[in-house]
């Protein structure tokens, strides 16, 4: 039987193997009722929940909501992403292949994160390629003098292609590629990418299931650069912003309300200071970016009427990225799930996975909501089940 035929009941089971329910349970610090219901489809699982039991089962939360089969599967285009983002990752780190002549590559850099705001990850990982290839090559030619300056865009390429891979869910290479960036952005003398680097490798521990790492990382990269009350600098302000929202997400996922909310609230006072949602090193902040992250923590503690009323309060959420708008979607879905608003709750999934199929396919949560929502039999259903590629039982 294929993989996403199954119930998640029985593909808990499955990953669970010889190991007992109750060693589960003490693995994944979740009780033994919690397993059995799980196991026996009775209820929801919640987001935290099925974190846990990912960490515990040693697997992506889309192999156990079914979107995606053990030995994740991709798409031969994304395979050969893949192959040529970690060929080249691996080789410059080694110095393979930076002995050619330099060429600018800015424009492609900015094009990669471009694509991936996009949510073209294809597309971002063949620039992340060539610009980790040029960024290598750039710092080997690189006179004495203009050594630190050249780490900081190799930081970025490593960075993005982390990112790429994350999302692929090859997580080897992603934990190699922010170690890289890591690197070189701390040898180039650059704080504010060093805070970056640190956020992106809290979040592939999040995607990894590792809370604990993702929040203790989570807090290094806001701390390192806090910026003083008379500080004006957009680009700091805007860094510091964002890894204090991240942090609040993370926060969240590890049901410590009462510090996400302490956190999302600075990330709300630095937005207010900004003014405005700026771009900086691929990442964008301000009052939109802070209020969507606000909408997905309000839906992970268990307050989605408060998620749609954030929803609400923003009237232009433009100057989000594709990406951002289209998570932002999802946690609405989850939102309008939560509160019984099944029919509007397809429409607003159904929206996001025809609109954008290629980010879709690299997301866990339109499987999870598809579960709580999709039971129903309905040509929407149908189709959304069709695109994420997962059963909705």
């Amino acid at each position: 039987m294929k993989w996403n035929k199954h119930t998640t009941g029985q593909r808990i089971k499955l990953l669970r193997g010889t190991v007992t329910q109750e060693e589960l349970a003490e693995s994944a610090g979740l009780s033994i009722a919690t397993i059995r219901k799980a196991e026996q489809n009775r209820g929801q699982i919640s987001l935290p929940t099925l974190l846990r039991l990912a960490h515990a089962l040693g697997a992506d939360v889309s192999v156990i909501v079914g979107q995606q089969a053990p030995r994740r599967a991709m798409l031969a285009d994304d395979r050969t992403t893949v192959r040529e983002l970690s060929r080249t990752v691996h080789d410059t780190a080694a110095g393979i292949g930076t002995n050619r002549e330099p060429v600018d590559f800015a424009d492609d850099l900015a094009a990669g994160w471009d694509a991936y705001r996009a949510g073209r990850f294809a597309v971002a990982g063949q620039f992340a390629a060539s610009c980790v290839s040029d960024a290598a090559a750039a710092l080997a030619h690189a006179t004495e003098d203009r050594r630190l300056t050249a780490r900081g865009p190799l930081a970025d390429a490593y960075r993005l292609s982390a990112y790429v891979a994350n999302q692929f869910g090859a997580r080897d290479l992603a934990y190699a590629a922010i170690g890289h960036a890591a690197d070189q952005a701390r040898q180039g003398g650059d704080p504010v990418r060093e805070a970056s680097v640190a956020s992106g490798r809290s979040w592939i521990y999040l995607r990894d299931a590792r809370l604990g790492d993702a929040e203790q990382t989570a807090e290094i990269s806001y701390t390192s650069i806090e910026p003083s009350y008379g500080d004006r600098d957009p680009v700091l302000l805007a860094t510091y912003g964002w890894h204090v929202t991240f942090a609040a997400v993370v926060a969240a996922r590890q049901d410590d309300t009462a510090a996400a909310e302490d956190l999302l609230s600075q990330g709300f006072a630095v937005a207010a200071r900004l003014g405005r949602d700026v771009v900086v090193n691929g990442t964008a902040f301000g009052p939109a970016a802070v209020t969507a992250q606000a909408v997905g923590i309000a839906v992970s503690t268990g307050k989605p009427g408060k998620a749609l009323d954030l929803a609400e309060s923003v009237h232009d959420w433009s100057p989000l990225h594709q990406a951002a708008q289209n998570r932002l979607q999802l946690d609405i879905a989850l939102a309008q799930c939560a509160t019984k608003q099944y029919d509007t709750c397809l429409d607003t999934l159904l929206t996001v996975c025809e609109g954008h199929p290629e980010w879709v396919r690299h997301q866990t949560l339109p499987g999870v909501i598809a579960q709580r929502a999709g039971y129903a039999t309905t040509s929407r259903s149908r189709k959304i089940a069709k695109i994420i590629g997962a059963t909705l039982g």
